[in-house]
């Protein structure tokens, strides 16, 4: 027996018809590449969403065609999300921090038909268009008057002038849910970028978990900046929540350092922001000198990279704010977890608190986790036991686009995502990430988690940025060493450093050695580069040997 209830599919293009409908007159605000402030309402941008949708059936664009965007975060690059996607095509959103001819390489293997983007990137878009023969279609996200000259682009016309004289007159097609709406590589650091090919039914249901109270917990209430880009992973899902909940969305354009973004959350009455360890860092180095405060702020949510435990207590005990730490991967849309706590954790001391706190979260409905050792057998969830995370879920890659695969079965045939992280679960579900499988270090047969020793190196006053890695050692097969960036100002012996591990750790855990580094690389989302800081210290050897 089926239910009786009505079938209609979940699209995207629902989204912004219910924003459109519901929550019109609510406020998109974006700093633009111009610099000036533009700001306009959910009406206006399901208007133009609907005129861009026109222009891509104007062109002849099938069904699935790509159309790619090299853009910050602002109002026409979500204009892009709704009517790009909501008319049938995928949307791929491509990082402008990879290597040019990175950039190229993925263009043509997603075979994009169209890309837009924001005039800031016209010198990455100069070397890589000749090389892109499937792209009929290039435009510049600006006014007509400010159409860059001589680009030696053929046909390149501002997006403006492309839309300006489409119908806003139009009916969002009806499809399978299933299909393609979106697309993100990943940003590797070894071999060619993968594809995780997102769907219409993917893309909703994980909309609506995030805005879940126990997730990001977003309502009409708030005035949200995803400082996160739009190009990474869709901005973590935040632009298809904040259209769900009628939410007022802040986008911060071009402008990430401390300074900019501060000023812009104060005269936006910003109450919920979003983004890396990295951002935040810059944001509190230009707060805490000043003796700033957030005035509207009250929630946070950190993911990309474990945040540091300093951080959260920064963020709580000096200016307020409740953090959220998150984790997910490109190839779960991205989120997996985040962390709240529970009832029965209201009444307990705040140290307590803190330690749960720290970890990465329990699961959100729609995604199932557990941890296995090197035979694939599950492991017990006892907050001790360490094990490889894996994955599953309505919105969790299958297989990669153009590609095989990852998934391993279990002794059901049930599929599960390798997510490449070494965790522990505790009794309560809060999963705690110890290491990237690849960067653990195993020391005498021990492992010792590269991230809780990162952790306490972040916690010294001195330190800006910590990275531990490996080293070999003929003895104990490897043993930590901790790269350190010292603040502006600031000074810190490797002795000094090392005694502040007293206490905090095992004596076999405290790294052998601190080497201090002008700067630590970073990759195109924010992550710290490890296998490069492994080149630059290739000629390193550890004390005594």
């Amino acid at each position: 027996m089926l239910g009786l209830m009505q079938s209609q599919p979940l699209l995207i293009s629902s989204l912004i018809t219910f924003a459109e409908r519901h929550h019109g007159d609510g406020e998109i605000v974006s700093r633009r590449v111009e610099g000036d402030i533009h700001r306009y309402t959910y009406r206006d941008l399901a208007r133009r969403s609907r005129q861009l949708a026109n222009v891509l059936d104007g062109m002849g664009l099938a069904s699935g065609d790509r159309v790619a965007s090299l853009a910050w975060n602002g109002y026409r690059h979500m204009e892009m999300y709704f009517g790009v996607s909501g008319s049938g095509r995928v949307l791929h959103t491509i990082n402008p921090r990879l290597h040019p001819e990175q950039i190229a390489w993925i263009i043509n293997h997603a075979e994009d038909q169209v890309l837009c983007f924001d005039t800031t990137f016209l010198p990455l878009v100069q070397a890589v268009h000749a090389k892109c023969p499937t792209v009929k279609k290039w435009v510049a996200l600006c006014d007509a008057d400010k159409l860059p000259q001589d680009s030696g682009i053929p046909g390149l016309e501002s997006y403006e002038a492309w839309i300006a004289g489409a119908s806003d007159q139009y009916a969002w097609p009806q499809f399978d849910e299933n299909t393609a709406s979106s697309m993100c590589y990943t940003s590797g650091t070894t071999g060619n970028p993968k594809a995780a090919l997102y769907s219409h039914r993917s893309t909703v249901l994980h909309a609506y978990a995030a805005a879940l109270p126990d997730v990001m917990c977003l309502s009409a209430r708030d005035a949200v900046l995803p400082v996160v880009p739009m190009f990474h992973v869709n901005a973590w899902g935040i632009p298809y929540s904040a259209a769900l909940t009628g939410c007022k969305l802040v986008f911060p354009g071009p402008a990430m350092d401390g300074k900019s973004i501060y000023e812009l959350m104060e005269t936006e009455g910003v109450t919920y922001a979003a983004g890396v360890p990295t951002v935040w860092q810059m944001l509190l180095g230009h707060m805490r000198p000043a003796g700033l405060k957030f005035s509207t702020l009250k929630r946070t949510v950190i993911g990309g990279s474990a945040c540091p435990p300093a951080m959260i207590t920064a963020f709580q005990d000096e200016f307020g704010v409740e953090v959220l730490h998150a984790w997910g991967m490109t190839e779960m849309s991205p989120l997996g977890t985040l962390c709240t706590l529970k009832n029965k954790h209201l009444q307990l001391p705040k140290d307590e608190q803190m330690k749960i706190l720290q970890k990465q979260g329990r699961a959100i409905y729609g995604v199932d986790m557990k941890i296995v050792d090197g035979e694939g057998r599950e492991q017990p969830w006892d907050g001790k036991t360490y094990g490889d995370l894996l994955v599953r879920g309505p919105w969790i890659l299958d297989s990669y686009y153009k590609g095989a695969s990852p998934l391993v079965k279990d002794e059901l045939g049930q599929g599960w995502f390798p997510t490449g992280d070494v965790a522990t679960i505790d009794a309560d579900g809060f999963m705690h990430i110890t290491d990237r499988s690849k960067d653990v270090i195993k020391s005498g047969g021990e492992w010792i988690s590269s991230i809780d020793i990162e952790n306490i190196a972040m916690a010294h006053p001195a330190v800006a940025m910590a990275a531990c890695i490996g080293m070999p050692h003929p003895k104990w097969d490897e043993r930590p060493i901790v790269a350190v960036m010292k603040k502006p100002g600031s000074e810190v012996t490797r002795e000094e450093l090392l005694a502040f591990y007293e206490g905090k750790t095992a004596k076999w855990q405290i790294p052998d050695d601190v080497v201090f580094v002008d700067a630590i690389p970073l990759g195109a989302t924010g992550k710290m580069l490890k296998t490069r800081l492994r080149e630059q210290l290739a000629d390193y050897r550890l004390p005594g040997l």
